[in-house]
């Protein structure tokens, strides 16, 4: 069975073109609003959403949010803008990548299938892989992760950012080494990207455990989780 790409946005012709690029290879569901989009992730499995900031009867971001309270398939986000602000508010609210328009329809179907790789290989080949550090207990074969036998839900991208530095527990990983070992790409100057899922990995903690501090910030050197 084909996995199921959902697209939103009020322009036509880019909805048309990302389908002439994925039809043979995926179902792809098409919604020029975002409200009936989301009645349709109520009753549809959805692997994949591919949402426009702006759109007539919802905004992106609060489309983005409302799915990511129960949601947890890859998001990513498309818009005209490109003011860091909006590529920071739409990771924060739990988008797993960001592109702005124009765009290569090339660039974003090799997104597209990362973030299907990525969902992908908990399930491949899965090995029981565990890690327990400080009431964190992350299971990579199960894809779940819980502090003090609390679930903590995250993304795929957040997980796998989780258990890099768990993985490597005691040691101050860069933001430039993480991103590249996690994105697979190469890391540019004044990326912000790892410091905004930082940061929301560390909220969601904070939701269902304030008094733990997992992830330690070492001021000009980088990120690490104590063993």
């Amino acid at each position: 069975m084909k996995k199921t790409i959902l697209i939103v946005d009020d322009d036509l012709e880019i909805m048309n073109l990302i389908e002439l690029y994925l039809g043979d290879e995926y179902q792809v569901v098409k919604y020029p609003e975002g409200l009936p989009a989301l009645r349709y992730i109520e009753t549809h499995q959805v692997h994949l959403a591919v949402l426009d900031v702006m759109l007539p009867d919802i905004d992106g971001f609060s489309l983005c949010q409302k799915i990511r309270e129960q949601y947890f398939f890859p998001i990513i986000m498309l818009t005209a803008k490109i003011e860091d602000f909006d590529r920071i508010n739409g990771l924060m609210l739990g988008a797993d990548d960001y592109m702005t328009k124009p765009f290569n329809p090339l660039e974003l179907v090799a997104r597209i299938k990362s973030q299907l790789r990525r969902m992908n290989q908990y399930n491949i080949n899965a090995v029981n892989e565990e890690l327990y550090l400080d009431g964190l207990l992350i299971n990579k074969s199960t894809h779940t992760c819980s502090i003090d036998d609390k679930p903590l839900n995250l993304t795929p991208l957040e997980f796998d950012i989780l258990w890099y530095l768990a993985s490597n527990a005691g040691e101050v990983i860069s933001s430039e080494d993480l991103f590249e070992a996690v994105w697979k790409e190469k890391y540019l100057d004044n990326n912000n990207t790892v410091m905004t899922h930082i940061s929301r990995i560390r909220d969601k903690i904070g939701e269902v455990a304030s008094y733990k501090k997992i992830i330690q910030t070492v001021w000009g050197v980088g990120y690490k989780i104590e063993k």
